[in-house]
């Protein structure tokens, strides 16, 4: 009987449910359970989020979508265009269950703020806001560089998120889907969060970003390809992308199982502006457990100005396995470090403990120093001791190492118990090292130490193995640095038919690589290019072309026949049928000439254009160009200058009618003008606040010739100018 009660209750429940099954529509305001009609719901967005168009607001209720798809753009082809919130759980909700969405198409799919015991579960918010990105193949634009510095007052959201969290405590996000955006799951001021079996992967910037967030658990998280600003043997800077972000004061957090390989940095840790400017606070007692950091373009692991534990990870072929600059009373222990360019880089740092790892196969293994001299504006160093000192590195396993021991500028070091064969040379001390203490340095190797941490017990007993989903998706990707395609929306999925173009040799034969899932392709016509050479016409396949530099608009035509796939921007391709994808490029045929003025402070070109302009008339080098394509770290060429300079390039260009995008990307000031008209004006310094201002552009309509002339000006510091001219 009491079977049968308990039967008619949950059929009460369902059938109230059901009742309250509702249609999608914009503005809507819930406070009670409900689950949504499924079906699909095409609804634009305001440009903001001051008016999201789901409101939910109430306490204990249950919200299904039932696996409804939310689109927010009529054009899924401009990710860059997107605007405007989805969802909000509005302030002082509590005990709210999301499950089930589908949205994509929107600057952020879900919000939250000032929610307690929130459950986001078994969504799907992949394809929403993404940044075109202006860097390729061959070179990396500086106005792809993010920057997480600052989220005082919600900085983060111009970046866009799947799930963007504020003032949220308690939370559970599992189950969900957040790829081929920009940034997954971005918490602020969120505390005793369980964040667990996500797939946050193949973003342009972020898997999981924290700020001023606490005592968090994440595991068993796919967080794998988050990144940008690479391009195999050309540039690996990363541009601050990383699987797990982690900044300003954000402690005691457990990071546990996650795969977060082939990411810009695999861990970014920062201890955030108090400390650089107060010496105090950090992002400390922070738990990094079992987790694969491999591939990353830069670091592995990355944590700085703060004590944290790095145990039992695996950090294979980055450039810095663990990069731990002014860390103090840091362990690293029972870590595999393999294939690295440094397996463990620290500058200023002090008592920290590097024991019971295994290193292999690393160009150098331990690298400790110090600089003579530190930056004058850092708070920190005025206020903290900064001396490199007081290692303790035990009981480590050195195999195949290029260099062992790397100390500079460095006070007591003590080695004991380290096993080392097959390297080439064990230490390099340079100046400035005192005390090293190898008393049982040449004793043998001793098993690792068991180091205690309170958190391990339940840690190991809870969530100890990896679940089949992520054990399966690790096994399905394909490892190494050589396999990171960045294209303009992000990093390559390895789902959709894409031909990629790795590189010009220097007969000007173009290497092409024919990249996507099981199935067939053919040539279907081509522009420009001459094709002497086809591999397999099965994928992945490869094809060689030489262009016609007579010809302004060229490209490359295929067709794939083959498995169901999703594109780029999220559309579903149906199996068999046949698909076009192309290469395409614009040569505009420019010859610039170029000009380089000095100037000094009494001629400042931030105040008066007009008048600078005008003032540059006697240029101190002169060039010619097919290109604009310049980034200047120091000086401009030899006995050149490197601040105070200016640039003024022209052409003539005889362009087949088309609306184009005109870009610059350019530090510190620049306009364009065509026919003498500005069509670009970023003359002014605030430009250059953020890197990610510093690139303009604008459509116009043209055809035939016209007059093209740039002004630039640099002030101090890095310098960049780069032109972008292409039809759509």
């Amino acid at each position: 009987m009491k079977h049968i009660i308990l039967l008619l209750l949950l059929f009460a429940g369902d059938a109230a449910l059901s009742q309250n099954s509702i249609l999608l529509k914009k503005g809507i305001v819930i406070s009670t359970s409900v689950t949504f009609q499924k079906g699909f719901y095409n609804i634009l967005p305001d440009t903001g989020f001051s008016s999201p168009l789901i409101v939910i607001q109430g306490n204990f209720i249950t919200v299904d979508f039932n696996d409804a798809v939310l689109q927010g753009s009529d054009d899924p082809t401009k990710p860059n265009e997107f605007t405007g919130l989805a969802v909000l759980v509005k302030k002082g909700s509590s005990n709210v269950i999301l499950k089930n969405a589908n949205i994509h198409g929107y600057k952020i799919a879900i919000m939250a703020e000032d929610v307690e015991n929130l459950t986001i579960e078994n969504c799907n918010l992949s394809y929403n806001y993404r940044q075109q990105l202006r860097s390729n193949w061959q070179r990396e634009d500086i106005s792809d560089w993010m920057s997480y510095h600052h989220n005082e007052h919600d900085e983060w959201m111009r970046y866009g998120a799947g799930i963007y969290l504020k003032d949220c405590n308690a939370a559970v996000v599992k189950g969900n889907t957040i790829t081929n955006g920009q940034c997954g799951l971005m918490m602020m001021r969120c505390n005793d969060a369980n964040i667990f079996d996500n797939n946050f992967s193949f973003n342009s910037g972020i898997g999981i970003g924290m700020y001023r967030s606490s005592n968090n658990h994440i595991y068993h998280n796919r967080l794998d390809f988050n990144v940008r600003g690479f391009s195999f043997g050309k540039y690996y800077r990363g541009q601050d992308s990383a699987g797990i972000l982690v900044f300003e004061q954000c402690n005691n957090n457990v990071f546990a199982y996650n795969s977060v390989t082939h990411s810009g940095d695999g861990f970014f840790l920062w201890a955030g502006q108090f400390t650089m400017d107060t010496g105090e606070g950090g992002c400390n007692d922070n738990l990094l457990y079992s987790n694969d950091f491999s591939y990353a373009p830069t670091n592995g692991v990355e944590l700085t100005f703060s004590r944290n534990a790095i145990y039992r990870n695996t950090i294979s072929n980055c450039d810095n396995g663990i990069w731990a600059g002014y860390s103090f009373a840091t362990s690293m222990i029972s870590n595999t470090v393999d294939s690295n360019k440094t397996a463990i880089a620290i500058e200023h740092g002090q008592f920290n403990h590097i024991d019971g790892n295994s290193f292999t196969g690393n160009k150098t293994s331990i690298k400790l120093w110090s600089n003579e001299k530190q930056p004058t504006g850092w708070g920190y160093v005025m206020h903290r001791n900064t001396q490199s000192k007081n290692y303790c590195i035990n009981s480590n396993v050195f195999n195949k190492e290029g260099l062992v021991y790397d100390f500079v500028r460095t006070d007591s070091i003590q080695l004991k118990f380290n096993y080392k064969y097959d390297c080439n040379k064990i230490i390099n001390q340079g100046p400035g090292v005192s005390y090293i203490d190898t008393s049982l340095e040449t004793c043998g190797c001793l098993d690792a130490y068991v180091f205690g941490d309170p958190r391990f017990d339940s840690l190991v007993n809870l969530h100890s193995d990896e679940n089949e989903s992520t054990r399966e998706f690790k096994d399905k990707l394909p490892r190494g640095r050589d396999k990171m395609r960045i294209t303009e929306w992000g990093p390559y999925n390895f789902e959709y038919p894409m031909l990629w173009l790795d590189s010009v040799d220097k007969k000007g034969i173009y290497h092409f690589e024919i990249l996507g899932k099981h199935g067939a392709w053919k040539l279907s016509a081509s522009k420009g290019f001459s094709i002497f050479q086809q591999g397999k016409n099965s994928l992945p396949s490869t094809l060689l072309a030489e262009a016609d530099s007579s010809i302004q608009k060229r490209s490359i035509e295929l067709s794939y026949t083959g498995e169901s796939f999703i594109d780029i921007f999220g559309k579903t391709h149906e199996p068999n049928k046949p698909y076009t994808f192309q290469y395409k490029e614009f040569d505009a045929q420019a010859k610039w000439n170029i000009s380089f003025y000095k100037w000094d402070s009494t001629k400042n070109p931030a105040n008066n254009f007009e008048a600078f302009s005008t003032s540059l008339t006697q240029a101190f080098y002169t060039t010619t160009a097919n290109k604009i394509d310049y980034t200047w770290w120091g000086t401009i060429g030899k006995e050149l200058p490197s601040d105070s300079f200016a640039t003024v390039a022209t052409t003539t260009l005889d362009l087949p009618e088309a609306n184009y995008e005109i870009g610059i990307t350019a530090d510190d000031l620049v306009k364009i003008l065509i026919d003498g008209k500005p069509v670009i004006d970023a003359w002014d310094p605030h430009f250059v606040d953020l890197d990610e201002n510093t690139h303009h552009h604008v459509m116009l309509h043209l055809s035939g010739r016209h007059d093209f002339k740039i002004v630039h000006a640099d002030i101090s510091g890095l310098a960049t100018l780069m032109f972008y001219l292409k039809p759509e």
